[in-house]
């Protein structure tokens, strides 16, 4: 697979260092995702710098679900992430659950009692939270934090034993409450939770932490380099703690890189799962949403994906993309495959009255003209035909150069037409055009008689397929593009999440508008197209068959991107 190592810089650089110094023999890494919603546009960067670098040093790369709230995951998440990664290009060597290791994680938490360095604890969250201090105030010791070894093994026994009810108790690892490193003041690592887990079913009521697990499964797997963004960097210390307090044989080492954060785009798993739960959008894959498989569906290519994250590069800063960076990309890949075709989205009745009545002629026109190897095809041509709306005016204002009375325009792949009348219906708005052609301009023909300055596409009325099409704005309007902390990275007391982000009522912000549904026209060619098939419809841009909707009587396209940009690389 095609990469491009220079874009792995700073992480690049530590693993071939690793390697050449002899501190590692090999190379492992992985992509750990929680199941608990749909991966998104944020994701992809991970999957693509974990796999290419170990792909790159001859390594492995895991993928491995860090399923440690039952709350919260669901199989549905499971397998939309499995798809999303090898949609992406990816196959994982190695497949695994955290809830693999649920039995070694418990062993191991019960080896940190009796080394003294964990306690059960019977305060609440709020109050461990308050107990907790602040970033400028240390924390102070809980009354429970000098219970003996006798007793916490006892305690967290019983605790697996679902003697207690959820928030009861939980364990907790005894560090430093005085620690600057607020990760460090005696962090949860242990919680109740009387659910049901996807995997292990009714086996377990208490569940490890994030914090606490996700060091173990690294080591378990013997991964070398634990690739995260930036916001897990404070809790690098508790990371290596966890490692070596438990005395795992394995040793990895735990890297950070900046985010990708995309402007106009909801990069957050809380926000989007609300725009699913308050029905504003079609499921996780509605093509307005930066979820991969949302992507997929609205038309975008994997190798496009790949690429524009490997352009963004990998650095410790966490700035802002430009959304026009993606879809760049989108059409960089998409212009050389995608055929040509035309589809009339807002249709209006031409009627081409010296055209003689009945005839159908057959024209010839390109797949695709910057991909000559695609070859031709052929279009009907008759009397009547529909153009956009937009493409006629009775009073147009100076330099318009499309159809209006006395005018003449030529038709993609056909003829000059002039328009020499039009008709209205009982409210004012124009239902027909009436126009003459001249036979002698017929495309292809070398005619150089006289020039016009207008192009217009058009679709034969007699057997044009209705279609309906899909146009797309930015999902949430003013809203700011934002990093934040997801799942469990900043839950150090406790309770089922904490963000550092403040909450805020991100749906005020939906934008009416994100979707127009219109419908016209397209090319009696394109009868029978499969979903994911994607085109260049002319002037207005790529689609993409929607896999969703589109049926043999119903043809649904979804548009991708426009064909022009002012963005550039």
């Amino acid at each position: 697979m095609e990469h491009n190592p220079a874009n792995s810089n700073f992480i690049r650089n530590i693993i071939k260092e690793d390697l050449e110094s002899g501190k590692r023999n090999h190379v492992i890494t992985r992509f750990p995702p929680e199941p608990n919603g749909y991966l998104h546009i944020g994701h992809a960067k991970s999957i693509v710098i974990n796999f290419d670098l170990a792909d790159e040093f001859n390594g492995k790369t895991n993928l491995r679900f860090d399923d440690t709230n039952p709350l919260k995951e669901d199989v549905e998440y499971v397998n939309s992430i499995k798809e999303d990664v090898q949609w992406l290009g990816y196959d994982w060597d190695g497949l695994f659950f955290a809830s693999d290791y649920f039995e070694e994680m418990y062993n191991r938490a019960v080896l940190l009692i009796k080394k003294g360095k964990a306690y059960v604890d019977d305060l609440s969250a709020d109050e461990i939270r308050a107990y907790r201090g602040t970033l400028k105030e240390p924390g102070k010791d809980s009354p429970y934090r000098d219970r003996s070894v006798e007793e916490n093994l006892d305690l967290f026994e019983r605790m697996r034993k679902g003697e207690f009810g959820n928030g009861e108790k939980v364990l907790r690892a005894k560090i430093d409450m005085k620690s600057p490193n607020i990760n460090l003041r005696d962090p949860v690592i242990y919680r109740i939770s009387h659910a049901t887990h996807h995997n292990t079913g009714d086996k377990w009521c208490i569940y490890p932490m994030y914090a606490f697990a996700h060091p173990i499964e690294d080591a378990i797997e013997d991964v070398t380099h634990s690739i995260c963004t930036v916001e897990f960097e404070d809790q690098r210390p508790l990371y290596n703690w966890v490692v070596a307090e438990t005395e795992m044989a394995g040793t990895p080492q735990q890297i950070e890189f900046g985010r990708l954060n995309i402007t106009n785009a909801v990069m957050s798993k809380r926000k989007l799962r609300k725009l699913v739960e308050e029905g504003i959008v079609d499921g996780w894959d509605d093509p307005r949403m930066p979820t991969i498989s949302g992507l997929r569906r609205k038309g975008y290519t994997p190798e496009a994906i790949r690429a524009f994250v490997r352009e963004t590069g990998v650095s410790k800063g966490s700035g802002f993309v430009d959304s026009q960076m993606l879809d760049h990309f989108v059409r960089e890949d998409l212009k050389l495959k995608s055929p040509r075709t035309m589809g009339v989205v807002r249709p209006l009745k031409v009627v081409i009255t010296n055209y003689p009545e009945g005839q159908v002629e057959m024209l010839d026109a390109e797949i695709n003209p910057e991909n000559p190897e695609m070859g031709t095809r052929q279009i009907p041509f008759s009397r009547e035909i529909y153009i956009e709306q937009e493409d006629f005016m009775e009073d147009p204002p100076k330099k318009y150069f499309r159809l209006f009375p006395g005018n003449e325009v030529r038709l993609k792949h056909a003829y000059f037409i002039k328009c020499e009348d039009f008709i209205k219906d009982e409210d004012g708005n124009v239902v027909e055009i009436h126009c003459t052609y001249d036979p002698e301009t017929k495309s292809g023909t070398g005619f150089t008689g006289r020039k016009v300055k207008g192009t217009l596409h058009w679709v034969e009325a007699s057997q044009a397929v209705p279609a309906e099409f899909r146009l797309f704005e930015p999902l949430l309007l003013d809203e700011e593009p934002e990093a934040e902390v997801e799942a469990e990275v900043a839950n150090v007391a406790g309770t089922e999440e904490e963000t550092v982000e403040v909450e805020k009522s991100f749906l005020d912000h939906v934008n009416p508008n994100s979707m127009k549904v219109l419908n016209g026209f397209v090319e009696d060619n394109m009868k029978g197209v499969a979903p994911q098939e994607k085109f260049q419809f002319f002037r207005h841009g790529y689609f993409n068959v929607d896999p969703k909707y589109t049926t043999a009587d119903k043809l649904v396209f979804n548009e991708i991107v426009s064909l022009k940009s002012s963005f550039k690389l």
